[in-house]
């Protein structure tokens, strides 16, 4: 079923849409567009937590646009797909190449931020945003662990509480889903399973090729296979029972973004109670959301854009304060 032009109106398609609204709102600094961009009861998921309400919305961009005014972000990726005749379900991934002043000094800024904006008829519902803010805190100089602790965990609401949906090639929490490229994001799905979540890393070369990128957290590039793997059991070491949920998934192709893309929403559920990397090990679950970008060419993953908040997560960590111990961890 085609997509009706009321879910993007007035620009030409979605992709247009999540360039020129984000523009207009982070860029021109229309903040009150929000009000018409947003459903008043719309729910917005981040690294943070859940914020219910557009009110919530207008102050939190209110502040983040306050602090870096000069602020660009530039459409990296517009990874889009229809949910049913009049929504689409987007993963807009930015790249900003910002410059603060510090004591005089001017200091630039690379990050990423990937947006899933559900648009029903023009108008936001449910988003969940995940920012690199570790490449904040890394270029500036500041002390992570610092930052986080500046920082409240307010927990999730809505669907963030619900279980993982049984099948997100037919719906994840955005809804039903058309049934796109399936080949492709099965491939994907079990590349999670198998590498992520049951930790056979020797299969990454299964799914991806010698000459494989990974653009994660920190402003880090991760080469070939050996870099990959390094990368995971460093993310899981600190949660060695982590498991990966994948929440949404959704597809696009385009030659302007290189070809197929497939998009996974996901959430890492475990407990810090493995090597201490974020102050002493507490032993309490935590979730972990984040966005991953799949590039997918010729059958085989050949790039991946991941990001989620490792500062929010320090501020989750912090929000527990039981301590742990365990003589079996080394």
């Amino acid at each position: 079923m085609p997509l009706d032009p009321v879910a993007y109106q007035p620009y030409d398609d979605p992709d247009d849409f999540i360039r020129e609204v984000t523009d207009r709102i982070w860029v021109q600094r229309d903040i009150s567009y929000i009000t018409d961009n947003y459903e008043p009861d719309s729910i917005v998921h981040g690294g943070l937590g859940t914020v219910v309400g557009r009110d919530g919305v207008i102050e939190g961009s209110l502040m983040r646009i306050a602090q870096v005014p000069q602020h660009i972000g530039q459409a990296e990726d517009v990874v889009w797909e229809a949910r049913g005749d009049d929504a689409f379900l987007s993963s807009h991934l930015v790249f900003s190449a910002d410059t603060h002043i510090v004591n005089g000094v001017q200091v630039p800024i690379r990050k990423r931020t990937i947006a899933n904006c559900l648009y029903r008829r023009g108008r936001m519902v449910e988003e969940w945003v995940v920012r690199d803010d570790l490449a904040d805190c890394l270029q500036l100089g500041l002390d992570p662990a610092e930052v986080a602790r500046g920082l409240r965990f307010r927990g999730y609401e809505g669907s963030m509480t619900k279980p993982a949906p049984a099948d997100v090639l037919t719906a994840g929490d955005s809804g039903p889903r058309p049934d796109d490229h399936r080949p492709e994001c099965e491939m994907v799905l079990e590349f999670i399973e198998e590498v992520w979540n049951s930790r056979r890393l020797h299969k990454v070369t299964d799914f991806m090729p010698r000459d494989l990128f990974l653009h994660t957290i920190g402003d880090r590039t991760v080469l070939r296979p050996d870099g990959y793997q390094r990368d995971l059991l460093s993310e899981d070491a600190p949660f060695p029972d982590a498991r990966f949920e994948v929440r949404d998934i959704q597809t696009n192709h385009a030659e302007r973004y290189a070809g197929l893309r497939i998009a996974v929403l996901w959430v890492m559920k475990g407990s810090y109670r493995g090597v201490p990397e974020f102050g002493p090990l507490t032993g309490q679950p935590v979730d972990l959301l984040g966005v991953s970008q799949f590039l997918v060419q010729g059958g085989r993953i050949t790039r991946e854009i991941r990001v989620f908040d490792q500062i929010a997560l320090r501020a989750q960590i912090n929000s527990h304060e039981s301590s742990f111990t365990d003589t079996n961890i080394y």
